[in-house]
C-alpha cells in the first residue's frame, strides 16, 4: 500500500513538473499569437487556451519530469528571472489566463465534489484558545494572512492585474469577486482537511499536498479517474504557487528598482550606480538571491515572517488609502480599526518570534541561514511597523481636509 501510494505521488508529481515545463513554452506561443493576432474573439481566445490545456496535460502524464529538489529549485529560479524581466503579454498574460480556466475547474470541481461525496467532518469544531504551544491569537491571523487581509494583493493588483484589464470598470468585478471566491476556496480547504482527518488529526503531508490528495478523492467519487484526479490536482497546486512567484518575483524586482530611482527615470540623469541598481537584471537577480536563500531553511520556518510582513504591508495599504480619503475630504473612519488591529496583530507576532530566535541563539541552537536572517528579518519589519505606526498617528490626526497637496 505505502509503496504504490508513494508511487502514485511520485507520478502525479512528475507529471506536474512536465506540464509546468509545457506551460512556460505554450504560453509565450500563445502570447505572441495574441500579439500577431490582435485583439482575438473571447470565445475563441477560451477554446484555444482550454485546447492548449488538454494537450499539455495528455503530454504531461505519458512524459513526467522527475529530479531534485535542488535541480528543481535552480528550474525555477530560471523561470522566476524569465517571468521578471520578460513583458506582461508575452509570458505572465496569457500564462495566468490558461491558468484561470484550470483553476476554476479545480474550484468548481472541489464544491462539486464535496456536495457530491458529503464527507463527515472528523476534526473538534473548536479545542481552545492554545495550539500546541501557541495561542489562537495572533498565530490564527499570521497563518490565514493571504485569506483575511492581504497586502501582498495590494501590490499585485497595482504592479501587474492593472497591466491585464482592458477597462478600469472591470476591477470592481474582478478585485471583489477574487475576495468571494477565494473565500469559497477557504472554505473548501477547510472542509477537505476536515474530511481526510484520523481520530482528530490531520493527515501527515504539506498543506498542499492534503488539499490536492482530498480533492482528488472527491473528484474519484464523481467517476473521475484517480490518476487524472491527481495529477489535475498536483497541478492546480502547483500552478497556484507559480503564478504568486512569479508575481512576487517581478514586483520584489519593481520594488527595489524604485527605491533607488530618484527624482527621474530618465537613464541619461542617472548616477552610474542608479542605473547599475535599477537595471531590471540587476534587481531581479538580487531579488531572487535573496529568495534563495529562504529555499535553504524551507517554508515552515519564514510563514510566521512572511504572515506578519503581509499583514504588515495591509496596514500600510489602509493608511494610505485613510489619509488620501482624509485629506480629499472624504470619509476613511471605516479603516481605522482595521488598520489597528493588522498593527497589533503584526507587532505581537514579530515580538514573540523575536523572543523564540533571541532564545535560539543564547541556547546555541540557531544557525544563521534559519534564525540568523529570521531575526535580522523580524528587527527590519518591527522597525518598519513602528515607522508605519509613527506615520499613522501623524498622518491622521494632522493631515487637514482638501489638502491636494499633502494629498500627492
Amino acid at each position: 500500500g505505502t509503496g504504490l501510494e508513494d508511487a502514485s505521488v511520485a507520478y502525479a508529481n512528475g507529471s506536474a513538473a512536465s506540464i509546468s515545463m509545457l506551460f512556460i513554452v505554450v504560453a509565450v506561443i500563445f502570447g505572441l499569437i495574441q500579439k500577431k493576432v490582435g485583439k482575438m474573439n473571447e470565445w475563441v481566445k477560451a477554446v484555444v487556451a482550454i485546447g492548449l490545456l488538454v494537450v499539455m496535460f495528455a503530454v504531461g502524464m505519458h512524459f513526467p519530469i522527475y529530479a531534485s529538489k535542488t535541480a528543481w529549485i535552480y528550474i525555477i529560479m530560471a523561470y522566476l528571472f524569465l517571468a521578471s524581466v520578460m513583458p506582461m503579454w508575452l509570458l505572465m498574460q496569457p500564462r495566468d489566463y490558461m491558468t484561470t480556466f484550470m483553476l476554476l475547474g479545480m474550484i468548481i470541481g472541489a464544491v462539486l465534489g464535496v456536495v457530491v461525496a458529503h464527507p463527515d467532518m472528523e476534526l473538534n469544531a473548536f479545542n481552545g484558545f492554545q495550539v500546541g504551544n501557541s495561542s489562537l491569537f495572533p498565530t490564527l491571523f499570521v497563518t490565514i494572512a493571504c485569506g483575511a487581509v492581504s497586502g501582498f494583493h495590494s501590490l499585485v493588483s497595482s504592479g501587474t492585474s492593472s497591466k491585464t484589464i482592458s477597462n478600469e470598470k472591470d476591477m470592481p468585478m474582478v478585485g471583489y469577486g477574487a475576495m468571494i471566491v477565494e473565500s469559497l476556496l477557504g472554505v473548501v480547504a477547510l472542509v477537505v482537511v476536515g474530511a481526510v482527518a484520523v481520530n482528530g488529526t490531520k493527515p501527515d503531508g504539506t498543506p498542499f499536498s492534503i488539499f490536492s490528495s482530498g480533492v482528488a478523492g472527491f473528484l474519484e467519487k464523481m467517476g473521475v479517474p484517480v490518476t487524472v484526479a491527481t495529477v489535475f490536482m498536483t497541478m492546480c497546486v502547483s500552478a497556484l504557487a507559480l503564478t504568486s512567484l512569479d508575481s512576487v518575483a517581478r514586483i520584489g524586482r519593481m520594488s527595489f528598482q524604485e527605491l533607488f530611482l530618484g527624482d527621474t527615470t530618465d537613464t541619461a540623469k542617472m548616477t552610474p550606480v542608479q542605473r547599475v541598481l535599477t537595471n531590471k537584471y540587476f534587481a531581479t537577480v538580487i531579488t531572487l538571491f535573496f529568495g534563495y536563500l529562504l529555499t535553504l531553511g524551507g517554508y515552515n520556518n519564514v510563514w510566521p515572517l512572511f504572515g506578519s510582513a503581509n499583514q504588515l504591508l495591509a496596514a500600510l495599504v489602509l493608511i494610505a488609502l485613510a489619509v488620501f480619503l482624509k485629506t480629499t475630504g472624504r470619509t476613511g473612519w471605516t479603516l481605522y480599526f482595521p488598520m489597528g488591529m493588522m498593527l497589533v496583530v503584526t507587532f505581537t507576532a514579530l515580538i514573540q518570534k523575536t523572543i523564540a530566535l533571541v532564545k535560539n541563539v543564547a541556547a546555541g541552537q540557531a544557525t544563521f541561514l534559519v534564525d540568523g536572517l529570521q531575526l535580522i528579518v523580524a528587527i527590519l519589519l518591527m522597525v518598519l511597523g513602528v515607522m508605519v505606526a509613527y506615520s499613522c498617528i501623524r498622518k491622521l490626526f494632522g493631515a487637514g481636509k482638501n489638502s491636494e497637496k499633502e494629498a500627492a
